[in-house]
């Protein structure tokens, strides 16, 4: 048949993550098939759609009985799934060349799938054939229509009437080879690659999981806030009002004179703790600097020797911007807390509309990819459409990538 839009050129089915699955890098490039080649797939379609009819045919009526009895069942299924297979696998053939269609290769379609195809593929290919074939009738009767209008042995209300039968039955004729062309295409999608339902609910399904992790996500968040104020910056203003109590207490001023130098160290310590926290809640650079001197800052404020490298040559988007910085800013605070690294590597590049982020460090590795921490990054680069990897074996290096899309 005619392939439609959908048929006529490559369809390009996406995966759990958001990328191709087309099995080729050049699929994109592939043109539309010319009408003539669409043609040629059409007649060969009805062609191959008489061989399913007639495996059906033949195969139900010779092995019926065998279908119908428990123990011969799965073997005379087996004959018939073989040569339907065979004959789907002819379709797929036939779609790629004469339409230009590329499917998943990785995808195996279920014997029930294949069964269902094969069947609704013969039945609308033998209707097919019916329309070419009145289409051609068509044809002839508007040849008689025209010689008999050059010998003039045709009144002129019987032309007309002719003319608009005949324009009204043209009219259905390609309407109803528009539909099965589109019928066709569509029941090939739905047999070499996942279907419009399985795509959605696969779309439904990591939808839920990024909002879940997200909300987990949060949730850490705010608890790790809440256990630095508590913790850190809480105890610390404690320790300053005993200070400022005992200063004002004192006895002697040399005594007093210490604990406000000891409370003003402590005030120091306090807005640089203070400033840290507020750093890992939202860092203010982003709107002010941009993602450079945001990650610039995370560089200055590590224990350990950070190389950055950033490559971006055009504006990111203000959540894609976060993202990275919150990939970068967790990536190396782990690595300058836990894995014993004595250098970070950080890369920031723009390519093809999707931002990657990799940090590397050369400590010891096995940084469990379910920890809070990673969990979190993971959600939030979800949320985005992203994919976040993990690679940490043991005895390192451990190398974390991010790679979130810009559209």
């Amino acid at each position: 048949m005619q392939g439609d839009s959908a048929g006529s050129t490559a369809h390009h089915l996406p995966g759990p993550s958001g990328h191709d699955d087309s099995g080729g890098d050049d699929a994109a490039a592939i043109p539309p098939a010319s009408w003539p080649r669409r043609s040629a797939g059409t007649l060969l379609g009805c062609g191959t759609a008489l061989l399913g009819f007639l495996h059906f045919l033949v195969t139900g009526t010779a092995l019926g009985p065998f279908l119908l009895w428990p123990h011969t069942r799965t073997s005379a299924l087996h004959i018939v799934l073989t040569g339907a297979r065979r004959l789907t696998a002819l379709e797929r053939a036939r779609r790629a060349v004469f339409f230009g269609d590329r499917f998943p290769e990785h995808y195996k379609a279920s014997d029930r799938k294949i069964l269902h195809y094969l069947a609704v593929r013969s039945c609308t290919g033998l209707l097919c054939g019916v329309v070419i074939g009145l289409l051609g009738v068509g044809i002839v009767l508007a040849g008689l229509l025209v010689r008999g209008t050059v010998q003039a042995s045709l009144r002129w209300d019987e032309l007309l009437t002719q003319v608009l039968l005949g324009g009204v039955l043209l009219f259905l004729d390609l309407q109803g080879l528009h539909s099965l062309a589109a019928l066709d295409a569509r029941i090939a999608r739905e047999c070499f690659g996942p279907s419009e339902r399985e795509l959605l609910q696969r779309r439904i399904r990591e939808l839920a999981a990024s909002r879940a992790a997200v909300v987990r996500a949060v949730d850490a968040e705010r608890r790790r806030i809440e256990r630095d104020l508590h913790d850190g910056i809480q105890q610390r203003l404690v320790a300053l009002g005993m200070l400022l109590g005992r200063a004002r207490r004192g006895r002697s001023p040399e005594q007093a004179d210490a604990l406000l130098r000891q409370a003003h160290e402590e005030s120091r310590d306090l807005l640089a703790e203070l400033r840290e926290v507020t750093w890992r809640v939202y860092p203010s650079a982003l709107d002010s600097l941009g993602l450079e001197e945001a990650l610039a800052g995370v560089s200055e404020r590590c224990g350990i020797p950070v190389r950055t490298e950033f490559d971006v040559g055009g504006p990111l988007p203000r959540p894609v911007q976060t993202a990275a910085y919150f990939v970068v800013s967790e990536s190396v605070t782990n690595a300058a807390k836990h894995s014993r690294a004595t250098a970070v590597s950080v890369r920031v590049a723009l390519r093809g509309g999707v931002l990657t982020v990799q940090v590397r460090d050369n400590g010891r590795g096995g940084a469990n990819p379910a920890g809070s921490g990673l969990s979190g990054l993971r959600g939030r680069t979800a949320a985005l459409d992203g994919v976040l990897r993990v690679d940490s074996p043991e005895g390192g290096p451990t190398t974390i990538t991010a790679e979130l899309p810009c559209a």
